[in-house]
């Protein structure tokens, strides 16, 4: 921590019911970044493009729960944030409409109760089963997902057979928490051995100047994923588990919370909502969800993109105009996005009035969540949301003030913005040539945390 200071006596010097423009200021809050989570216990199972780290739910968790509560996730993700509220004793809910990302869910929510000695014998019957197979020539009974279609051959023939070997020996299993397992340990591989890479977003190798992979050790990069799965349920299990803690894992929007939850269920909310930069979650997890079986045709996956938060940049580039839904008469929001709509006109969809629309849809989205936060949190407790800041046709767009704010509109208390990270990069939406320009000298992305809070029934 860079400062001895809590949270809680910042909040007691710097407490204001709007905004603080103190962007800079020292915060106790980890540095959200999700780079570290590569490497720690359960959290190293699934690559994920985006999240927040372990270490920053942990402080979050311990300054603002000081008992056993309720933590809730709306984006939950891979889970980052449901296992670590149950490891703190904390029971979870999860809201996702990513069925890749649910299925990592549960298998990590479940990993108090999986069996190691069941599942050290189920990867020995796997080896056993696999090597057998190659040695013997035998031809893969399991086929391709007949409607995944690729720009370029997904797997290489050599490749292929042996992912095929692999979902023979997993059509095998027949006890659930075991065949979840081993499906998420060949989805977090998977894009290894194939000719595709994340560069961020999924595209070819060869697009991305590698060679494509004739051939691969398919069984030993599975193998070695589930041993790495089975050290750390033991080390769980051997220091207490998840302490009693249950999770909830809703397979549906949180913008439909209040079909799931009862108002006021929730001690802290902990998430980070997709960024204002047109990353496609749903595309960039293609692969996965048809090799699941979760998608068979474009149309499996068309409601999961109508249903994403903020919608994107090619569903509404194209729309007249999208207004903002609701009335922010004291902030610039709406003149900010007035003049982006001005840019560029000659560039069609590709200039400012698709990225106004998408802006728009974007910040709709936003007061949604915030009539959803509203809903969950119980009177004086918490919500504190990942974000960072956009740039658009050359325009700053600094999505964390405009988030508190709407927040306001909502209902909730804007307490303040944290920015644990002064800089980050990654699929940086300042060089990407659709995008169109460059910030102005100084502006830079970065990485907020916004604190809200939902006021208690007599501050209302």
């Amino acid at each position: 921590m860079e400062t001895t200071q809590t949270v809680r006596e910042q909040l007691a010097l710097f407490h204001k019911p709007t905004r603080t423009k103190e962007k800079g200021r020292k915060t106790t809050f980890s540095d959200p970044a999700f780079a570290s989570n590569k490497v720690l216990p359960i959290h190293r199972w699934i690559p994920w493009i985006a999240g927040f780290s372990s270490e920053f739910v942990q402080s979050a968790i311990s300054e603002f729960l000081n008992e056993a509560g309720v933590v809730i996730d709306p984006f939950a993700g891979v889970g980052t944030t449901l296992v670590e509220a149950m490891k703190a004793g904390h029971d979870t809910i999860g809201f996702e409409i990513n069925p890749y990302a649910i299925l990592a869910c549960e298998v990590k929510t479940e990993a108090g109760d999986i069996s190691p000695e069941a599942l050290r014998e189920s990867i020995y019957l796997f080896e056993v089963f696999f090597n057998d197979a190659v040695t013997s020539g035998r031809k893969p009974k399991s086929v391709p997902p007949k409607g995944f279609n690729t720009r370029e051959e997904f797997y290489s023939p050599e490749v292929l057979q042996k992912v095929l070997l692999v979902w023979d020996f997993i059509e095998t299993i027949t006890e659930p928490q075991l065949k979840r397992m081993f499906r998420l340990a060949f989805a977090a591989t998977m894009v290894r051995y194939s000719n595709y890479s994340y560069e961020p977003s999924l595209g070819t190798r060869r697009g991305a100047g590698k060679d494509n992979i004739e051939d691969y050790d398919v069984s030993g990069a599975i193998i070695g994923k589930l041993l790495e799965m089975l050290d750390d349920i033991q080390a769980l299990q051997d220091g207490g588990g998840f302490q009693g803690a249950d999770a909830k894992v809703i397979r549906d929007s949180f913008f439909n919370s209040e079909k799931h939850l009862e108002s006021d269920v929730a001690d802290l909310l902990i998430t980070s909502p997709p960024y204002l930069n047109n990353y496609h979650y749903i595309r960039n997890t293609r692969p996965h969800l048809y090799w699941l079986g979760f998608a068979k045709t474009s149309k499996d996956t068309e409601p999961l993109e109508q249903a994403n938060f903020g919608k994107y940049w090619q569903t509404v580039r194209a729309l007249n105009r999208v207004e903002l839904d609701f009335d922010l008469p004291a902030s610039d929001l709406a003149d900010v996005l007035e003049q982006l709509r001005t840019l560029n006109p000659e560039k069609g969809v590709y200039g400012g009035n698709g990225w106004a629309n998408y802006a728009a849809a974007y910040f709709n989205d936003c007061y949604r969540f915030a009539l959803g936060i509203n809903y969950v949190l119980k009177p004086g407790a918490s919500a504190l949301v990942v974000i960072g800041n956009s740039i658009l046709q050359g325009v700053h767009i600094p999505t964390d003030r405009y988030l508190g704010e709407i927040c306001q509109a909502a209902g909730l208390e804007f307490v303040q913005i944290h920015t644990p990270r002064q800089t980050r990069v990654g699929n940086s939406i300042i060089q990407s040539n659709v995008r169109v320009g460059k910030a102005k000298k100084g502006r830079q992305l970065y990485e907020s945390v916004v604190e809200l809070r939902k006021p208690l029934r007599n501050e209302v």
